[in-house]
């Protein structure tokens, strides 16, 4: 049964902006790194958050939007089979999930307990930060993924560093709402410094027209593509896992029952499916969105399908793409080169919490061969040319980490040590 707020439309409609401007940070950073519209990013955002609250019946107040896991893959599969082909992958990624939410319907959640318990997921969580580390620092010193300079070195770290200041300052001493906000901030005070200096090219922002159909990209399917990027479902799978977990614990709901994570899951899925077939990111929840909830104290599902609409709306101004398109390389390497570091600390704090012992050798074993795949650059196949196959970087650790989980004595130890908290 649908939840019953009472509260004004206008106040619904407000709360609905603030909640897109919490999430508009990280929303658009990430296809801005990857090379992705972000106008497409807006609409893909808001249509899966559309979708995900029909599937669940507007009963979760999560908003959907783009997921930092897949940065690497979607950067090098763009670079080896195309665009078209990467939106593959993406799609197939979202069934994915809507595999797990049936097998979640069938076999109930110790299913994803077996198959990714803490000792598989902080260490893929771990590889998807760390692997991604020399781009940020690259960037933020006005390089470009290959080394290339793009922006003088000093220019560049007079950009970069207040950037990553401003995110840090706002993140640990901002109050209330302004410390969901923390990239936002830092986006501001590195495109203010990139104003002054001179690196901003205005010539597009005033060429581009007010209103525009968003660059949608239709998706082709390639098999070597769809292998490349499929693997690393599995570890946003589990952030939405605690996302809904979390979002639980703030409303004092138990998600997981009602309406069901094989909802959710599939909720999930459908929204990163749509994403593949118009050309955006691949979708997960918010966890910005889920501490603006918390402050709030508004859990009217209702304020998530006005920050949709107000997403799909932005997704057509012509020049707000622009604007933002035309954000210098140095500021966002200035802003990843924390957001990168937490999602790796994100995987550090799962084995943690849940006391992932590496005296033991089996867990060293996983966590350790999980590490260096993720990381090193190990290849598996050839990967020379478009239609030869290669599995490497958070693709391949993921399937090797899964792997090692099931082949190695003990891996039904989950049972034995299983904790209340969710695994994110």
């Amino acid at each position: 049964m649908q939840q019953e707020f009472n509260d004004p439309l206008w106040r619904t409609v407000l709360s609905g902006a603030q909640m897109l401007f919490v999430a508009f940070g990280a929303l658009v950073l990430m296809p801005l790194i990857t090379g992705l519209d972000p106008n497409v990013a807006l609409f893909t955002a808001g249509l899966g958050t559309i979708l995900f609250q029909i599937v669940t019946g507007r009963q979760v107040p999560v908003f959907l939007a783009s997921s930092f896991a897949f940065i690497t893959p979607i950067i090098l599969a763009k670079g080896q089979f195309g665009l078209a082909a990467t939106m593959g992958g993406v799609m197939a990624a979202g069934f994915v999930y809507t595999f797990l939410g049936l097998a979640v319907k069938i076999k109930g959640t110790g299913f994803i307990d077996r198959l990714l318990p803490p000792v598989v997921i902080g260490p893929v969580i771990i590889s998807i930060g760390l692997a991604m580390a020399p781009i940020a620092a690259n960037m933020a010193m006005g390089k470009a993924g290959d080394g290339s300079e793009l922006i003088h070195y000093q220019t560049a770290m007079m950009i970069s560093m207040p950037a990553l200041l401003t995110t840090l300052i706002v993140a640990v001493f901002g109050k209330g709402i302004f410390r969901l906000v923390p990239i936002i901030s830092g986006v501001l005070v590195g495109f203010g410094m990139s104003f002054y200096f001179g690196v901003v090219d205005i010539a597009k922002i005033a060429a581009a027209p007010w209103f525009a159909i968003p660059n949608f990209t239709a998706p082709e399917f390639n098999w070597q593509a769809i292998l490349f990027i499929v693997p690393v479902a599995l570890a946003p799978a589990i952030e939405h896992i605690g996302g809904v977990i979390a979002v639980g614990s703030v409303t004092g709901r138990d998600y997981l029952k009602k309406p069901g994570l094989h909802r959710t899951l599939l909720g999930d899925g459908l929204a990163t499916t749509a994403a593949g077939l118009f050309g955006g990111p691949p979708n997960t929840t918010y966890a910005e969105v889920t501490g603006a909830v918390m402050l709030t104290k508004n859990y009217n599902p209702k304020i998530m399908t006005w920050a949709a609409i107000f997403a799909i709306s932005l997704a057509f101004i012509g020049k707000f793409g622009a604007l933002l398109q035309s954000i210098p390389v140095p500021v966002m390497g200035g802003i990843l080169c924390l957001l990168f570091g937490s999602i790796a600390a994100v995987g550090m704090n799962t084995l943690i919490r849940h006391k992932i012992d590496l005296g033991e050798a089996r867990n060293l074993v996983i966590v350790s061969v999980t590490l260096v795949f993720g990381i090193g650059g190990v290849l598996i196949g050839t990967g020379t040319g478009p239609d030869d196959f290669g599995l490497k970087g958070i693709a391949l650790c993921a399937v090797v980490a899964i792997g090692l989980n099931l082949i190695l004595p003990g891996n039904d130890s989950w049972k034995h040590k299983k904790t209340n908290e969710p695994l994110l």
